[in-house]
C-alpha cells in the first residue's frame, strides 16, 4: 500500500469499518513509520518488547540546539513526523512539545537542563 486511502479501501472490502483517521491512529499506536512513500514496522529489541526508534534510528541526519530550550533535529526528506512520532510516544519528561515538518523536528524542552538531557539521550539513540 502507498498510503492511507488504499489501506482503507482493502480493509472494508475484508469487511472491517476502518477510516483514514482510524487507520492513521492504529498506525501510529502501533508504531509504524512512514520513509517516504512506504511503511516500516518497527523492529523489537532482544527483550521482545516494541522500540520505538528501531524503525527510525536511520533517519535522523544532525542534532542542534538553538537558544536555552529549542532542540531541532534534521532527517532525511519525508521522515520528520515518523521521527517525531517516536519521540512523543516515548513521553519523555523533558519534552514539552514537538514540531515536525517534512525533514526537520522542533523540540521543546522547559530548562536548560532539560535540553541538556534530551540532547544527550538522542545522541544515544541516534548514533550522533
Amino acid at each position: 500500500m502507498r498510503n492511507q486511502d488504499e489501506l482503507v479501501k482493502v480493509l472494508r472490502t475484508q469487511g472491517f469499518d476502518a477510516t483514514q483517521s482510524s487507520v492513521s491512529r492504529d498506525l501510529r499506536e502501533l508504531g509504524v513509520a512512514k520513509a517516504g512513500d512506504r511503511y516500516i514496522l518497527p523492529a523489537q529489541d532482544a527483550a521482545g518488547s516494541n522500540n520505538p526508534f528501531a524503525a527510525v534510528a536511520k533517519f535522523v541526519l544532525e542534532i542542534k540546539t538553538a537558544g536555552s530550550s529549542l532542540t531541532v533535529l534534521k532527517t532525511t526528506t519525508g521522515t520528520a513526523q515518523s521521527v517525531a512520532v517516536a519521540i512523543d510516544s516515548s513521553s519523555w519528561d523533558e519534552v514539552v512539545g514537538t514540531i515536525s515538518g517534512d525533514d526537520t523536528i522542533f523540540i521543546a524542552t522547559d530548562e536548560p537542563q532539560d535540553q541538556k538531557k534530551l540532547r544527550e539521550r538522542l545522541r544515544g539513540i541516534f548514533g550522533i
